[in-house]
């Protein structure tokens, strides 16, 4: 290969790796942090150790991307059932358009009762959802997506399925894991985020 060839080459792969590399380290990074919250405080599901069973896929640029956000017309709280037979109370706060693989799909977003009343949370928005994936490669319940108000920009939202989690039911019983609503049901599979734990569930 021309030695200028090699040049122009390596310079090319090199201004690819630099792109890339902020997105890989958001992405280890806020995992790291939700090992951390299932290892860590007074009612973690998981003990010191256990995080060794916790897999990932690999990050993909492609799970991440940009949705057209429309506002709820119905705001009424609603009763969102818990894998524990208990219910908690949300509301709806939108809708989200985006594409994978080129295929349109939908999810809804939703606010908690509870958090809503905390200065903490207030901004706190909620995208639990099922796919082709659970009971495969994924948590048979379905998985979670955390976003906040904030995150909405002139219509649009990012959603980077990358950051994609498990409920600690899917460690531990004992917990009130709110179960996806029929309307967040996607008939894909999505191949990112939390994959399924690879330990003993605790009873």
């Amino acid at each position: 290969m021309n030695y200028f060839v090699k040049i122009l080459f390596l310079a090319l792969f090199c201004g690819a790796c630099a792109t890339k590399q902020p997105f890989l380290k958001e992405i280890e990074h806020y995992r790291a942090e939700k090992i951390q919250e299932n290892t860590k405080g007074d009612r973690h599901p998981l003990e010191p150790g256990d995080e060794k069973w916790i897999q990932f896929f690999e990050p993909k640029a492609q799970y991440k991307v940009i949705g057209t956000f429309e506002p709820a017309t119905d705001t009424s709280m609603f009763d969102m059932l818990t894998y524990s037979g208990a219910t908690r109370l949300y509301q709806r706060y939108g809708k989200v358009t985006f594409q994978l693989d080129g295929q349109p799909l939908q999810l809804t977003l939703y606010r908690n009762k509870t958090l809503m009343a905390q200065k903490l949370y207030r901004d706190y928005l909620f995208m639990p959802f099922k796919d082709a994936s659970n009971g495969k490669e994924t948590y048979s319940g379905g998985r979670y997506l955390d976003l906040k108000t904030t995150d909405l920009n002139n219509g649009t939202i990012v959603l980077d399925f990358n950051k994609v989690y498990n409920p600690w039911c899917a460690y531990s019983d004992g917990y009130s894991c709110p179960v996806p609503p029929k309307e967040n049901h996607l008939s894909v599979a999505v191949l990112a985020g939390e994959r399924n734990y690879l330990g003993e569930k605790k009873h």
